[in-house]
């Protein structure tokens, strides 16, 4: 294992606290931090929710946060760490404010714009390139989401079932 390989997870657990912070709100468990010179200038978690606002997102809340910290839109030499492969708006976000490196842990099949949908990240025909490493802690960042949308499942079917069973009751009155 190299340095940037133990530094790549040091950091990526680092982005999983803020994935434990979004699920204790009831968010979709995606955390991020923004590293500079090997320190963490900006950390954020998913609010959609919270803040009723589509816009959101883990990567683009450290972003945001980093560039007011920072006093420019210029991030070339930072990592974003994100437990969730970039989706499109993240992605573009990514690409405009000139991150470096992304990596990430799981994939996303459904949005991921950094190598599974498509490779926003990489692909030369933007003015900027952001460098990819893909699946650091990858288990374990999937299972948080794995499990945080089973939950869901799970409390829809009680709710189901007990609205079931209360029709149920009504009827056999």
């Amino acid at each position: 294992m190299t340095s940037e390989d133990t530094q790549d997870e040091y950091f990526m657990k680092e982005a999983i606290e803020e994935a434990k912070k979004a699920e204790q709100l009831n968010e979709v468990p995606i955390g991020a931090v923004l590293v500079i010179d090997g320190k963490i200038v900006a950390r954020a978690h998913n609010l959609r929710e919270s803040e009723q606002n589509a816009v959101a997102h883990a990567e683009l809340l450290a972003i945001d946060q980093a560039c007011k910290l920072l006093g420019s839109w210029r991030l070339e030499e930072s990592t974003l760490y994100v437990t969730l492969e970039p989706c499109p708006m993240c992605a573009g976000a990514i690409i405009l404010s000139r991150v470096k490196r992304v990596v990430y842990g799981a994939v996303d099949p459904k949005g991921g714009c950094a190598g599974t949908l498509m490779n926003l990240l990489e692909d030369n025909r933007f003015n900027h390139q952001s460098e990819v490493t893909r699946g650091v802690l990858e288990r374990e960042c999937g299972k948080m989401l794995s499990d945080f949308f089973r939950k869901i499942r799970e409390r829809k079917k009680l709710v189901k079932k007990m609205q079931t069973d209360s029709l149920t009751e009504i009827d056999s009155e």
